[in-house]
């Protein structure tokens, strides 16, 4: 059994509960691992001037590239009452969008610049969970772990940065929320195609004139991009397109995927398919024009084609 903290529940209520919110996991952690008492007070103080631009310094060029798209974000939903706020990979909010009028209310409920919404210290929450299990995590009112942010709805989403590495979180939140989280689905959908723009810029600024490729789908928060150099040697791979091909975030890169004796891996051949497929587009279909882009014969180019099952015609 496990006690669940919540204005409309009384007693204990079966785990199995807690596992259809999706958060038990969140919630196991903070009964368990931290030993946090839902009934007390968290709010931490928010951080000095001097600290959270240290933090800011630190987050790099996601901040720059976060920009433009927080304000995209904030036209949609602030007719909704949602603040929107980008967290570094601590859960340090770096920064926020708020109309003028919710500014005081922001700040009561630390939906703030300096505030730290780190799970450890904070329970279950959205920028915290998000973080610690490198999800999209919404915690809506009374899932919350402490009792005093009950009045909160948070929907976040992870943002990595262009080594692939998690850099932080996408937030949106609002302390009069719908209490049937009817808008939650808009929410989570927005944010998510936010963060994959911010990674999609960080990627694109650090890898300037290489060629960019797109691997296929997206898994969800990750654009699935491939960097490659002159010689068409991979020398960059975003979050997602990391795990398509079985990488870890911090593994070493720098191999060609037309490479014969390369990688037989099937995470790898959806990559040779997509730099296949690019340059052929390059090329509108011309074998012999792509062949040279990729460095290698047209023979291997038919081989390849015929290997990946490409339709060179469409």
């Amino acid at each position: 059994m496990l006690q669940i903290p919540s204005p409309w529940v009384a007693g204990p209520v079966p785990a199995t509960a807690v596992a259809r919110m999706q958060l038990a996991a969140s919630w196991q952690r903070c009964e368990g691992d931290y030993a946090l008492d839902p009934a007390q007070s968290g709010l931490t103080d928010l951080l000095s001037c001097f600290e959270l631009r240290q933090s800011c310094d630190e987050a790099g060029p996601l901040l720059r590239f976060a920009d433009a798209e927080l304000d995209r974000l904030h036209v949609i939903v602030r007719d909704m009452e949602y603040a929107v706020l980008l967290a570094d990979r601590a859960g340090t909010v770096l920064t926020r969008r708020t109309v003028r009028d919710s500014e005081r209310g922001c700040r009561r409920w630390h939906l703030w610049p300096g505030a730290r919404w780190n799970e450890r210290e904070e329970g279950t929450n959205g920028i915290g969970t998000c973080l610690a299990e490198r999800r999209p995590v919404t915690v809506h009112m009374n899932q919350h772990w402490r009792m005093n942010l009950r009045y909160l709805t948070c929907t976040a989403v992870p943002v990595y940065d262009a080594l692939g590495r998690l850099a932080g979180a996408l937030d949106a939140s609002s302390y009069h929320p719908d209490p049937d989280a009817r808008d939650v689905a808009l929410i989570r959908n927005t944010i998510t195609e936010a963060a994959r723009r911010i990674e999609a810029r960080c990627f694109s600024d650090l890898y300037r004139g290489h060629m960019i490729v797109t691997m296929g789908a997206d898994d969800g928060t990750s654009a699935p991009l491939l960097a490659l150099d002159a010689d068409r040697r991979v020398v960059g791979a975003t979050h997602a397109a990391r795990r398509e091909m079985g990488l870890e975030d911090g593994d070493e890169l720098e191999f060609c995927l037309m490479d014969e004796r390369g990688p037989g891996r099937d995470g790898f051949r959806v990559a040779e398919k997509a730099v296949v497929e690019a340059a052929l587009a390059s090329a509108r279909g011309n074998v012999s024009a792509a062949a040279r882009q990729l460095g290698i014969s047209r023979s291997t180019l038919h081989r390849k084609i015929k290997t990946l099952a490409i339709d060179a015609e469409s």
